[in-house]
């Protein structure tokens, strides 16, 4: 191979790296702030109110930003719009609950840890994608070390660490069904902005309710009110924006496996900002995980 197609070659690899895994990473980033952010909200702030304001807000600014091919999407999407809503409104109540009972960095790591093996299996099994081995070992060190995270000392009665994995793990299963029929709509030709903007939108006409039954204690008071905002427009709007972009360059295994960077940022802020204590065992999960998103990002 001569150097101009070399050098030809490295472009279009960096080029395919900034459209395409980049974005799903900073997305991933933001992501790992939430856990941090919802722990300065009211005491009396339930994990359902916190899940549902952010998800639910959000959801509407992404319908407003999709605009009318957002509502074009909404009238088109048929059953995998329906799908895609109802994975959305579970994700945040699932996801913020299991944080609750096991802690941020347990229960995200659970939750987006646990994203890949599923996304795979749909993969598999409704589009017939062949898994290569350089992700079933990413996967295997993922696996290893949820394993390592929830049996490790993370402050939390086993009760609720156990709990809270289970209810991280539902979070991952929806986390992929929204991404899955994401990736769906978008290979029909609809643009990013459009689908994120139906499928979240879709999914707040369920989490809007929840608001109204359980946000009380978050929204009567201003650091409730901060924590909801930037809830909504940061991790919520900006980061879903990201990730939209990303995933129309990205397969939905792929995108879940790199999504495997918000764990890793939850569990340091879970350490350094919120004060949880994680043992050694919880760290070397940690650090197999990291291990496993660098695989993936590494893969040709």
């Amino acid at each position: 191979m001569s150097v101009e197609s070399v050098e030809a070659v490295s472009v279009s690899g960096r080029r395919a790296f900034l459209l395409g895994p980049l974005p799903v990473l900073l997305a991933a980033a933001l992501w790992g702030t939430t856990g941090t952010a919802a722990s300065f909200a009211p005491d009396a702030a339930s994990p359902l109110s916190i899940g549902a304001a952010t998800m639910g807000i959000g959801g509407l600014f992404l319908l407003l930003i999709g605009g009318r091919s957002a509502l074009a999407v909404v009238r088109s999407g048929g059953s995998s719009l329906v799908v895609g809503g109802l994975s959305v409104a579970v994700y945040p109540l699932a996801f913020y609950s299991s944080m609750d009972l096991a802690g941020v960095a347990v229960g995200t790591v659970v939750t987006l840890g646990s994203a890949p093996l599923f996304a795979a299996v749909l993969e598999r099994v409704a589009d017939g994608i062949r898994l290569d081995l350089r992700w079933a070992g990413a996967a295997s060190l993922a696996v290893l070390g949820l394993v390592l995270i929830t049996g490790g000392d993370s402050g939390a009665d086993s009760t609720s660490t156990v709990l809270g994995s289970l209810l991280g793990l539902l979070g991952g299963a929806a986390y992929v069904g929204y991404s899955w029929t994401a990736t769906r709509l978008m290979r029909r030709g609809c643009r990013s902005r459009a689908v994120m903007g139906a499928l979240f939108g879709t999914g707040a006409l369920v989490l809007l309710p929840v608001l109204a039954f359980t946000g009380g204690p978050l929204l009567s008071s201003a650091s409730g009110l901060v924590v909801a905002g930037y809830l909504a427009v940061v991790p919520m709007c900006l980061a879903y924006v990201l990730f939209g972009a990303g995933l129309r360059r990205t397969s939905t295994t792929v995108a879940t496996t790199l999504s495997l960077l918000e764990p890793l940022v939850a569990a340091l802020l879970g350490v350094l900002v919120v004060g949880e204590r994680l043992g050694l065992g919880a760290w070397c999960g940690i650090g197999l995980i990291g291990l496993a998103l660098v695989l993936v990002s590494l893969r040709r």
